[in-house]
């Protein structure tokens, strides 16, 4: 196994697992309060509900390799929609009331490096949607 494929697996774990904590946080900290913070932005607070359930389940399918691009691509999206309706009036470090869009930029490359990747070694994508034709 290449140091190249190593990394996709520790990058995609990584990832994974930093999308489903903040899924998990967004709903055990009161999914509403997310809502009430979104329909502040001018955003539905329903969406809420959409974007931490897509937290949560693409935090774990990266976590598994399953579904690798349709779960980053998903997630990229809502790091790009978090960057412009939230985060970019901040500034990418911050302003000292709230946070910048660094994370959030660093999310959404790695997520868009998974979209425009191949199939890891190490993943299920890879042991389940791979023909072995000799």
């Amino acid at each position: 196994m290449s140091k190249q494929e190593i990394g996709k697996v520790i990058l995609r774990t990584v990832l994974g697992l930093t999308f489903f904590i903040h899924g998990v946080a967004k709903f055990q900290g009161g999914i509403s309060n997310t809502a009430g913070y979104f329909d502040s932005l001018g955003i539905p607070g329903i969406l809420a509900y959409a974007v931490a359930s897509i937290e949560l389940v693409g935090g774990i399918a990266l976590i598994l390799g399953i579904g690798t691009k349709i779960a980053a691509s998903l997630l990229a999206i809502i790091m790009a929609g978090a960057i412009v309706t939230a985060k970019l009036p901040a500034g990418f470090l911050g302003n000292g009331q709230m946070a910048g869009y660094e994370l959030d930029l660093a999310l959404l490359a790695m997520s868009l490096f998974f979209v425009l990747a191949d199939k890891a070694v190490l993943s299920l994508d890879n042991k389940l949607f791979t023909s072995n034709k000799n």
